[in-house]
């Protein structure tokens, strides 16, 4: 492989051009020396030297995203030392550059040393990036432009390294980049990456978009344009573009579309706000506007900061969209707003405390796809509104929950429902432009169904039910982990006094936890397992004569009030009822995995006596939340009326349906109830069952 040397001194008089002049320059010139002292003798795939790559993502930062700012250049030029340069660590780069370059360098640095497979390697290495960018968003800058640098020099990679550059730039770092507001890295990002994941598909594209570039019809109209606006606005700029490859992607079902609605832009860029306006009024007298489609992003930026006018039109038979700015307006629309900027400033705006709490969520919490969080918060947004109208922007499919947590944590953690319009709706009702919410709240806060975090597209929603769900699911297991641990010291004879001496420090410490809790806790959804805190007791407390327990023993029994789905699993292979008396549960992390424990499943999964527990519902004491279906399969209509109408008095029937297909003297019918607590269902089921009536029940909690 032929090695090509870098031009240092080009590349001092090209950085120099941009920063030169910065009381603060220094920095990023000792960070330059240091990099290509340390990554000499190294060199690329492509035969380039190595220290190309940090200098051109430092480059790529000051010159295509307006990154001055001397420190975060440094870092850039950094950020592979830590992870490719032995003798070089965070405390290395801490100690000749400062903290706030050690932190953005370590933000950078991949997982080095991880366990298990590859995709979940992958996901460590991810979160790690995340957890870094949620305490510092320079973090993500880096890496944005050092995905786009690699894209550019992916050639030399192979095909395997290529598609999966490929993938996770369509998945993650493109959707970020629009997230940032970095439009023109987010069109760059998205062309390279479809050359190489639709590799014969965007050659035939290709030609489609050079078609389009060619078409006389849309030059007219350019034209048009630009003579009319003489007319008022003398020094308007009119040009065309012509969507490329990443306006084709349909990012959901991961294919490349043929055509879309609006392949044309038409840019007009003006002097100022007021003329916009004027400019707004040139192309509604010239072109006649699609009604109801005039966007004002310049009285309502959208979060990224991005101003502008937006008007569509059909002009003989084709769409086109017409983007109107001035040229700092563009300007930051392809750059984004971090020219000047820094993380170390106390004052941070709205659109920062977004991004963090972005990457708070997709870093730090393991049950959300950090993917599904990233496509949502990528996509379009809606413009929806306060009844004293104040402006709230979603992404687009939002939900009345995602406007009330966007209005106040406490309003989302009590959000009931919405009136949207006159209408009401529940607090997964997807919201549409223009909707105007009044939020409906408790009088205390309510305990979420985990079905609609999926439905949920604002990172502080998602994050907000997730420690909500992680809070039920802790007590669940404290409950759980101090029953069965009692039951065991029982059955080996220990006194359940120890419990609350001073020993107990050191079995906590032993484990590695603060406190009692955390100890039942880690029981209660298995990290822990009693043999070894049994174990534990004994060398604790010296109890050297420990009574034996047979292996065969029964397992430990729990007493629960609650069928909440966040805590509990009903498994699906034997469909256990909690009304009946032969359940079982094993310990998870999750939830609890309720069988029957006549379920063969069961048989299948090898545990151990101390993994799983009997459980047994207070009846009386747990309620039931949803509504109840009974399926009869065959019986007369008097008979049916005759049997419900000598029910349980507390079993309210919301409807009775016939679901037959044809029409028969016995058809099957439907029957929706409800009923307040498990104990009125054991009555209704047991009066169902005594009337001899064929009939089929499974819960829904």
């Amino acid at each position: 492989m032929q090695h090509i040397p870098f031009d240092l001194e080009l590349y001092r008089r090209q950085m120099h051009s941009l920063i030169g002049g910065r009381p603060d320059e220094q920095v990023f010139w000792d960070a330059l020396n240091f990099a290509t002292e340390a990554h000499d003798d190294q060199w690329r795939k492509s035969g380039d030297a190595y220290i190309l790559h940090p200098c051109s993502v430092a480059n790529i930062l000051a010159a295509e995203m307006d990154i001055l700012h001397p420190e975060i250049l440094a870092a850039a030029l950094l950020h592979d030392t830590v992870e490719d340069v032995e003798e070089v660590t965070g405390e290395v780069v801490g100690q000749k550059f400062g903290q706030y370059v050690q932190a953005i360098v370590e933000g950078c640095t991949k997982v080095t040393q991880s366990s298990g497979d590859k995709q979940s390697h992958y996901k460590r290495v991810h979160r790690k990036i995340f957890s870094g960018a949620a305490l510092r968003p320079e973090v993500m800058l880096v890496k944005l432009a050092d995905r786009l640098h690699n894209l550019r020099t992916l050639k030399a990679m192979p095909k395997r390294k290529q598609q999966k550059i490929a993938d996770e730039t369509l998945d993650i770092y493109a959707p970020l980049a629009t997230v940032f507001g970095l439009f023109n890295m987010k069109r760059e990002m998205y062309n390279l990456a479809l050359t190489y994941k639709f590799p014969k598909q965007w050659v035939k594209l290709d030609v489609h978009i050079n078609n389009l570039k060619q078409a006389a019809a849309p030059k007219e109209i350019i034209e048009t344009l630009r003579l009319k606006a003489r007319e008022t606005l003398p020094e308007t700029k009119v040009d065309l573009r012509v969507k490329e490859l990443w306006a084709y992607y349909d990012h959901n079902n991961r294919i490349l579309l043929q055509q879309i609605d609006f392949p044309y832009e038409i840019l007009i860029v003006v002097n100022d706000s007021h003329a916009c306006y004027q400019a707004l009024g040139v192309v509604n007298q010239t072109f006649r506007p699609i009604p109801r489609t005039i966007r004002d992003f310049i009285a309502n930026p959208k979060p990224t900061g991005y101003q502008g006018l937006h008007a569509r039109a059909i002009i003989k038979g084709q769409r086109y969209l017409f983007k109107i700015r001035t040229e700092d307006m563009a300007r930051r629309a392809q750059r984004g707003l971090f020219r000047n900027w820094s993380s170390k400033n106390r004052k941070q705006g709205r659109f920062i405390h977004e991004i963090k709490e972005l990457f708070d969520v997709i870093g730090s919490d393991v049950s959300v796809s950090y993917r599904d969080v990233i496509a949502a918060s990528g996509k379009k947004e809606i413009y929806t509104y306060t009844p004293k109208g104040d402006l709230i922007c979603l992404p687009l499919h939002s939900t009345v929950l995602d406007f009330a947590f966007r209005v106040h944590t406490d309003v989302g953690h009590s959000c009931m429902g919405a009136m949207v319009g006159n209408i009401r709706r529940s607090a997964g009702h997807i919201l549409k432009d223009g909707d105007m919410v009044r939020i409906i709240r408790s009088a205390k806060p309510l305990q979420f169904d985990p079905d609609i975090l999926d439905l949920c597209k604002v990172p502080r929603t998602r994050a907000e039910l997730s420690k909500g769900f992680r809070g039920r699911r802790r007590q669940v297991a404290r409950d759980v982990g101090y029953s069965t641990l009692s039951q065991e010291m029982k059955r080996y004879g220990i006194p359940l006094d120890f419990l609350k001496s001073f020993e107990m420090q050191q079995i906590y410490n032993f484990f590695s936890l603060k406190d009692a809790d955390e100890l039942y806790e880690h029981i209660g959804d298995g990290r822990l397992r009693l043999p070894e805190i049994i174990n534990r007791f004994r060398h604790e407390f010296h109890l050297e004569n420990l009574k034996v327990v047979p292996q065969g023993e029964e397992y430990n029994t729990i007493e629960l009030t609650t069928l909440d789905p966040v805590t509990i699993k009903l498994s699906s292979c034997c469909k256990p009822l909690p009304t009946e008396k032969n359940n079982c549960a094993l310990l998870t992390r999750e939830r609890l995995s309720i069988h029957r424990k006549t379920c063969r499943r069961l048989e299948e999964i090898k545990f151990l006596r101390e993994d799983a527990v009997n459980i047994v519902w207070k009846t009386l004491e747990t309620p039931i939340k949803k509504p109840q279906s009974i399926h009869i399969l065959e019986a007369k209509r008097q008979r049916i009326m005759m049997i419900t109408g000598v029910a349980p008095v507390e079993m309210i029937i919301s409807e009775l349906s016939v679901v037959s297909s044809k029409p028969t003297k016995t058809p099957a019918w439907e029957l929706n109830f409800e009923v307040p607590n498990l104990a009125i269902l054991n009555n209704v089921l047991k009066h169902f069952e005594k009337s001899g009536i064929r009939f089929e029940f499974e819960f829904d909690y």
